[in-house]
């Protein structure tokens, strides 16, 4: 029986889009739960082209064990990928799923990481800092932000005439390259 993965995203669902369509009709692994903390993300409609069940995830039902757990056991979930989410994982969650939570990061770890680092936020801090590299992380997560264990990182070299808006775009295509299959070989080496 394949792997069933959840993935919890707060925005449009670009990566989430890259994973659906790696584990679509894969024999490994596959997506069966879409959950947003934001009711009007894009990413949930993305969920209902692929006729995945997506749901709105209120913060209260996000920190309910008694509704969180009973949920991802309903869909027989065993993977978690963070793309985009915004809320830090619950202690409880993170216990449930050890090393079975990854998450992505805009940025070559632990430089622009922690709270408040995300999105935009991350590429105009780079940006600010006149780097010559940036990339991004795949890593496991714990009850912090952006401090679990590093799976994978690539970077990419940056240019001075490079804006916030062009860092990101070439940290999206390491992104959409790399997660769905370092999600696959962390589901192979779990078996």
């Amino acid at each position: 029986m394949p792997h069933s993965i959840a993935i919890f995203a707060s925005g449009s669902g670009s990566n989430a889009e890259q994973i659906i369509q790696h584990f679509t009709d894969h024999p490994l692994a596959k997506v069966t739960l879409i959950l947003s903390n934001k009711a009007e993300a894009y990413v949930l409609t993305r969920a209902k082209k692929h006729k995945i069940e997506g749901r709105y995830l209120s913060n209260a039902e996000f920190k309910d064990p008694d509704y969180l757990l009973p949920l991802l056991k309903e869909y027989q979930v065993d993977m978690i990928a963070l793309a985009g989410y915004l809320q830090l994982i619950p202690e409880f969650l993170v216990q449930a799923f050890p090393k079975r939570i990854l998450n992505i990061h805009p940025a070559l770890l632990p430089q622009y990481g922690g709270k408040g680092m995300y999105g935009s936020r991350v590429h105009q801090a780079v940006f600010n800092n006149y780097e010559k590299v940036s990339g991004m992380t795949i890593h496991y997560v714990d009850a912090e932000y952006d401090e679990g264990q590093i799976i994978f990182q690539d970077k990419v070299a940056l240019h001075s005439a490079d804006t916030p808006d062009i860092i990101a775009k070439k940290v999206l295509e390491l992104e959409h390259k790399h997660y769905a299959r370092v999600i696959e070989e962390v589901i192979k080496g779990n078996e």
